[in-house]
């Protein structure tokens, strides 16, 4: 019991800080202002790590990439830790079990991205029905454009309410289906277990 409390909180703390990275990745591909609230959370939070991390990783293409290796590698400690404990020793973590931590990294890194995704859009479409001049409406709206942009041209307004964000949660989902079938079968091939 003592075991899965203390991975309860690893799984908190780690999750929170690889959100606030990739939340920090999404807010520089979308170009969304970090003057707020949130943007202002976000730097505070990830500023230790990744102001060290740019000078030995630059962004290219738009993408902060030292923010994303430091959300993968928040991910693959993690996923070392976990199955280092379920394993019962970290000397299981052999050459070939590392292959293992990164697939399952890179597997929990492209999940909690669309989680990610998913609470944008949920809080977006909140604000734009309840209070679309709210002071965060806007930077929801930015960080959620570039997702429902292509779908909008696909689907049509139904009475003047936009469906897309609803497309969109039901790809959403479809891709964590995915993603968590493609981890459990990972999960055998990983030599320690």
């Amino acid at each position: 019991m003592l075991t899965q409390l203390l991975l309860q909180i690893l799984d908190w703390v780690f999750g929170f800080f690889t959100v606030a990275l990739l939340g920090r990745v999404l807010m520089q591909w979308a170009r969304a202002p970090f003057r707020n609230p949130l943007g202002q959370f976000v730097i505070a939070v990830t500023d230790w790590a990744v102001i060290p991390a740019r000078r030995l990783i630059p962004s290219a293409f738009g993408l902060d990439l030292a923010s994303l290796a430091l959300a993968w590698l928040a991910q693959a400690m993690y996923q070392g830790l976990l199955l280092g404990v379920v394993a019962g020793s970290s000397g299981a973590l052999a050459a070939t079990g590392l292959l293992g931590v990164i697939l399952l990294a890179l597997l929990a890194l492209l999940r909690l991205g669309i989680y990610l995704i998913i609470g944008v859009v949920i809080i977006g479409a909140l604000f734009s029905w309840i209070n679309p001049s709210a002071p965060l409406a806007p930077l929801f709206n930015i960080l959620s454009r570039p997702f429902l942009a292509p779908l909008r041209r696909f689907v049509p307004l139904l009475g003047g309410l936009d469906l897309s964000p609803l497309v969109l949660l039901l790809i959403l989902q479809v891709m964590l289906t995915l993603l968590a079938g493609m981890q459990q079968a990972l999960l055998p091939m990983i030599p320690w277990r």
